[in-house]
């Protein structure tokens, strides 16, 4: 007998009652219905041999056994229901998904930047790419190509020659020009392929150069091979040989960029130095074999306890320097309190002695324009030396509390006429935390309610989720109109596109969206690129 039918007519079911549901709006629903719905789901599920449904549904009927007279409204039925409308979308998009399961994004993938006004070439480039786990970022338009290339901070850049506006020659001789002094290897493509246009290119700063059309074995090879090449680099230059941690060197170049950052931003964030306490001790009575493992500990113990976003450096003999982005000195206050406690439950033995060590640091956090990186670092120094005089193994900071922070707000809209996407999107939104930034999730039906609205309008940074293919207005209309608005320039779009809609994805770009996602989208993969993107846009 064949059940696969049987199947789609459950699963569709299931569908269509969510879709109602989750339309509620002002209505509500009773236990009573939301019972028989789920037990004859499980009693369904398990006749057709759909085991991890009938599971689903029997845990939910578990935990709504303590609900018998609860009236169900919208949000706490999509809270509640979240776990079937993620198997539902899973099950109808499995053989695509299964597919996409190989080539999860991690949250510490290379990031590659893609310029080129050839859209077939990028959607191409982009796709094979990210089948090797790197995440991909593309752009049509020099202008917005170069403002990406600072805000996003690629570990590689492919870039082709011929552009509009200006050539990709222009464009390198932009980035260059303004950029810190990192290494971030550059692959010029291009159809011509004469000795002049080559030598040219490698003049310009070039690392390699390929012609089109582009072999994609040896291409991807090549990649692969330039990640690995940036990433020694970055270790033999700028990371302390003991400690592993970066070095003292690159403090001093980076913080001219965290400065740039914060007068671009006017977020504060705040500089830590710490020491270790009573070191000279620890080399003087056990020896400096055994100090150096301290170090190298301790650095390392820091490192795993930070946050992605926040750098420690070794700033000179056991002094270390942490620079905490978008975060003030009370939170960074509380986290290393924290973190003396936990250093010093680690037992160091030598020769049948136990020691062990705690350390004492002292806080700034910048807030003020006028504030020089010289001004920061003595602040701090000066918190540190009052956390020693106080007597050692504990925080300060002797900065005052008067201009006390306010956390800016990041408008999300997800714009999606399927009530299931929508869901899930938002469930999936409300899981992110991106620190001293308060997220406004909402979700919109259609183009018109979204453009209509308040949220829309509001004066502030919008991350806008767009689906390309819509009833009433469809997706690049909405995005036309958004790129027309005089806040424009607040919003990062995302487009959702369908697998093969190469036309969709070309308008969406030359339109203005900084990115895109093909249907159906693995859910993991997308909120590690969502918050990968809303961390590095300051």
């Amino acid at each position: 007998m064949d059940l696969q039918k049987y199947k789609n007519h459950l699963f569709q079911t299931i569908k269509n009652k969510l879709t109602e549901w989750l339309s509620l709006k002002e209505e509500t629903v009773l236990a009573e219905e939301l019972y028989r719905f789920l037990h004859s789901i499980k009693g369904t599920s398990g006749t057709l041999q759909l085991d991890d449904l009938m599971q689903i549904s029997s845990e939910l009927l578990s935990n709504l056994e303590n609900d018998e007279n609860k009236i169900w409204t919208e949000i706490e039925l999509n809270n509640f229901l979240f776990p079937l409308i993620k198997f539902i979308y899973k099950y109808e998009n499995s053989d695509n998904i299964a597919s996409l399961n190989n080539k999860v994004l991690n949250s510490s993938a290379p990031l590659i930047q893609i310029i080129d006004d050839d859209v077939s070439m990028l959607i191409l480039l982009k796709d094979v790419l990210e089948t090797k786990g790197w995440m991909v970022i593309t752009n049509t338009n020099p202008e917005n190509a170069v403002k990406q290339y600072f805000e996003m901070k690629p570990d590689c850049l492919i870039l082709d020659i011929q552009l509009p506006q200006k050539d990709g020659f222009q464009v390198l001789q932009e980035i260059q020009h303004n950029s810190e002094k990192y290494f971030i290897p550059t692959i010029m493509i291009s159809i011509k392929n004469n000795k002049e246009t080559r030598i040219k290119a490698y003049q310009m700063g070039a690392d390699d150069f390929f012609k089109k059309p582009i072999d994609m074995e040896e291409f991807v090879v090549k990649i692969k091979r330039h990640l690995h090449r940036k990433k020694i680099f970055d270790q033999s230059v700028l990371i302390d040989e003991l400690t592993q941690v970066y070095n003292r060197k690159f403090l001093t170049d980076n913080m001219q960029r965290v400065f740039l950052d914060f007068k671009r931003t006017k977020q504060p964030f705040s500089i830590s130095i710490v020491d270790i306490d009573f070191f000279k001790k620890i080399n003087d009575t056990y020896g400096h074999l055994m100090g150096d493992q301290v170090l190298r500990d301790f650095a390392q113990y820091i490192k795993r306890n930070i946050r992605s976003m926040d750098t420690i450096y070794r700033y000179g003999g056991e002094e270390f320097v942490i620079v905490f982005p978008k975060t003030t000195s009370k939170d960074v206050k509380k986290l290393l309190t924290k973190l003396i406690k936990g250093f010093a439950q680690i037992e160091y033995t030598h020769k049948e002695m136990c020691f062990s060590v705690t350390f004492s640091a002292g806080i700034y956090t910048v807030m003020e324009e006028s504030v020089t990186i010289t001004d920061a670092f003595k602040e701090a120094d000066s918190s540190l030396y009052e956390a020693k005089r106080l007597g050692r193994s504990r925080v300060e900071c002797l900065q005052t509390t008067s201009n006390v922070y306010q956390k800016s707000t990041l408008n999300i809209s997800v714009v999606d006429d399927d009530t299931i996407i929508r869901t899930l999107l938002s469930q999936m939104l409300e899981s992110i935390t991106i620190d001293n930034i308060k997220l406004n999730i909402k979700t919109f039906e259609n183009g018109p309610s979204f453009l209509n609205s308040e949220h829309a309008q509001e004066d502030v940074n919008h991350f806008l989720i767009l689906d390309g293919v819509m009833p009433v207005m469809d997706g690049l209309e909405v995005l036309q109109k958004v790129k027309q608005e005089k806040n424009a320039h607040k919003y990062k779009v995302l487009m959702l596109t369908g697998r093969k809609s190469q036309v969709e994805i070309e308008r969406a770009l030359r339109l203005g969206a900084d990115d895109y996602v093909t249907k159906p989208f693995n859910v993991t993969d997308l909120q590690v690129r969502i918050e990968r993107i809303l961390n590095m846009l300051k």
